[in-house]
């Protein structure tokens, strides 16, 4: 029953391609569609912890030093090969499937009282926001990590948090600032403002923070939006980087990597992300290599991941391991 829900109301399949997926007749289908409405099962996310790979939750958990790995049911996406629209329909579920989850956990923590939470930026994130309901805190307060004003786009830190704090009638804490500055000597300039000063306390005393990861891919997210130049690219290809977070870049190993575009970035700086429970949501086949790479750096203390991302990550990063 929740196998079917979840291709059905997250995975976005019909009925008929439910059917065929779980081997089932269309017709018992819609009975397990109407007795999961029936039974509460189906309501703004699915509840599915039945079916999560718990086996892989596990050894994903032992192998990076989790307190906690969260996934989604598996659609089957990491059987189907790796054309490019494949990938791009993969990651734009499992962007879905892993906002649901994260909106669910993140509900959980918002119904036990006051909480401060740092927010990264980034769709995943966006898509959490989106589907965040069913919980009012007025003590809630959501915190920019990251300078929020660089463009006009829905996955930025601003609109994330501004949409996360209108769904519980919380507080928005932002950081007016852009993401990158054009010299250092301009984000020293920013960085010793007072308004930012007092953004940056709030975001240190968090409760916990919530991030996404990028993969530093020529079609990646940041290098379409034309945050990435195709130069800067190329720098930190040379440099070794394979992964980003709030501007700060990771070789395959989990390293930091001191590039001059970071020391540019305007966003909290990683010593304080580590004294912080760090959470990270991400979900994509595409971006398996750079979720290893964060995940050893030992920032991140948690995990949300959708199923096929998931099994592609254990697979990959046993494999790793066993040629390091």
């Amino acid at each position: 029953m929740v196998r079917a829900a979840w291709l059905y109301y997250v995975g976005g399949l019909n009925q008929e391609e439910t059917a065929a997926r779980l081997g089932l007749h269309r017709s018992r289908v819609n009975r397990l569609l109407s007795e999961a409405r029936d039974k509460g099962l189906v309501s703004i996310t699915i509840q599915s912890d039945l079916v999560r790979l718990l086996e892989v939750e596990h050894r994903l958990e032992a192998q990076f030093g989790l307190d906690f790995c969260v996934t989604t049911p598996p659609i089957g996406f990491e059987r189907i090969g790796r054309r490019r629209e494949t990938t791009a329909l993969q990651a734009a579920v499992a962007r879905r499937a892993v906002g649901a989850a994260a909106a669910h956990f993140l509900k959980g923590k918002l119904e036990k009282g006051p909480a401060t939470i740092g927010v990264g930026w980034g769709r995943t994130l966006e898509q959490m926001a989106m589907q965040l309901t069913g919980v009012r805190n007025p003590e809630a307060r959501f915190v920019s990590l990251m300078g929020s004003l660089d463009r006009n786009l829905a996955s930025n830190s601003f609109e994330v948090i501004q949409l996360l704090a209108g769904r519980v009638g919380g507080q928005g804490h932002f950081l007016a600032l852009p993401f990158v500055a054009d010299t250092e000597s301009d984000r020293d300039v920013f960085m010793s403002q007072r308004t930012v000063a007092g953004t940056l306390a709030v975001a240190r005393a968090a409760d916990l923070h919530m991030i996404g990861v990028g993969e530093l891919a020529a079609d990646a997210f940041l290098t379409e939006r034309g945050m990435l130049s195709k130069e800067d690219l190329a720098s930190l290809h040379a440099a070794g980087a394979v992964a980003d977070t709030l501007g700060h870049f990771f070789d395959a190993d989990g390293g930091e990597i001191d590039h001059p575009l970071s020391r540019r970035t305007l966003a909290i700086g990683l010593a304080d992300l580590r004294e912080t429970p760090v959470v990270l949501i991400a979900g994509g086949i595409c971006k398996v290599r750079a979720i290893t790479a964060l995940l050893r750096s030992g920032v991140v203390d948690g995990l949300v991941i959708d199923g096929d991302t998931a099994l592609e990550l254990d697979e990959f990063s046993r494999a790793s391991n066993g040629r390091r």
